[in-house]
């Protein structure tokens, strides 16, 4: 148990420390899962910032019939209300440590400080490893980490505004927010299924994404996974099938 306990620690999810690094996808999806409540989090808090209320009733208000209607005939009321403000101090500071974990896992230094990596480790050592390339992984987390930056500067327009005036002497704004709601939402709904295809299915989109660039000469990095796809053996298997199809 004590051997165990110091191999864990000594390479994690990593077959070896040594170069070419390859890490236990079932780890690797174990850990997604772990973060997955990340995502989960931020898709509510954003569908209640979009569709939820603008305005909130102040307490022990009473509610006082004007005997008026507006186009539609709708009765108006008049009421004591408050414009809702939105405070994203906690969703910064999850987002920041989401940002860390998609960064800790790119090398074997740093993976020794992800708490995820270390639980997730722990969780399958009674399960047979499945070893993969680090390379594809790497263009995941990658994926996932400008997703998170982009929510960081939506959530933080004013300051990320202000740092940038401070560090490059420009004049940004620091009034609008130059991340639509829109697309905000829809990179947390993005990263939430991508997040559940890696953990339910062990299906990676940014691994495929990698496989793509590694196929047409983008990428150079080393990558038998994705360097060994016998591309005339598909096209072969889809031609089969049309011919059955047919």
């Amino acid at each position: 148990m004590l051997e165990t306990a110091k191999n864990t620690l000594k390479n994690l999810w990593f077959q070896d420390t040594e170069k070419p690094l390859y890490i236990n996808d079932v780890a690797v999806r174990v850990r997604a899962g772990i973060l997955l409540i990340i995502p989960v989090y931020m898709a509510f808090t954003l569908f209640d910032v979009v569709f939820g209320a603008s305005w909130e009733v102040v307490e022990n208000t009473t509610i006082i019939d004007t005997f008026e209607t507006d186009w539609d005939e709708r009765i108006v009321y008049q009421i004591e209300a408050v414009k809702r403000v939105f405070d994203y101090t906690f969703q910064t500071k999850l987002l920041l440590y989401a940002l860390l974990e998609m960064l800790l896992g790119m090398s074997v230094f740093s993976a020794r400080f992800s708490p995820t990596i270390l639980l997730a480790t722990l969780l399958t050592l009674g399960s047979k490893p499945i070893w993969k390339p680090i390379a594809p992984k790497r263009c995941a987390w990658g994926l996932g980490a400008s997703f998170i930056l982009v929510c960081i500067v939506f959530f933080n327009p004013d300051s990320i505004a202000i740092w940038l005036n401070n560090w490059l002497g420009s004049s940004i704004p620091t009034d609008s927010n130059y991340v639509p709601t829109w697309l905000a939402l829809n990179l947390v709904w993005i990263c939430l299924l991508f997040m559940w295809l890696e953990c339910v299915l062990g299906f990676c989109v940014g691994c495929k994404i990698h496989t793509g660039l590694v196929k047409i000469g983008f990428v150079n990095h080393k990558c038998e996974a994705c360097e060994n796809i016998d591309w005339d053996k598909i096209s072969d298997k889809k031609r089969q099938n049309l011919k059955d199809k047919n």
